[in-house]
């Protein structure tokens, strides 16, 4: 099976949080761990705060290496198709081949 990364939108945003970046192999069980409370803290305490948790995108084909890349652009908000209709034409990230 082929690696994901995935960005979260957070609904309403948690304090200064709006947005969680995972890797994963296996998408729809990782998310319900985020929702759930057993996930990422962020996820866990934005959970338990009543914020909903979104799967906003995904990066198909992915490395550890992408998702550090994502992680540190710090402008997830630019690459969230739900805060920005645009996001999804951006080419900043793309998937590996």
């Amino acid at each position: 099976m082929k690696a994901q990364c995935y960005l979260l939108h957070f609904d309403p945003p948690y304090k200064h949080a709006r947005h969680y970046v995972g890797y994963t192999e296996h998408l729809a069980e990782r998310v319900e761990h985020h929702r759930n409370g057993t996930g990422a803290n962020l996820t866990a305490v934005a959970s338990a705060a009543g914020c909903e948790i979104k799967i906003a995108r995904v990066w198909n084909n992915a490395t550890r290496a992408l998702e550090r890349k994502i992680k540190t652009s710090k402008h997830h908000s630019r690459l969230c198709p739900i805060c920005n209709p645009h996001a999804t034409r951006r080419g900043q990230f793309t998937e590996e081949k």
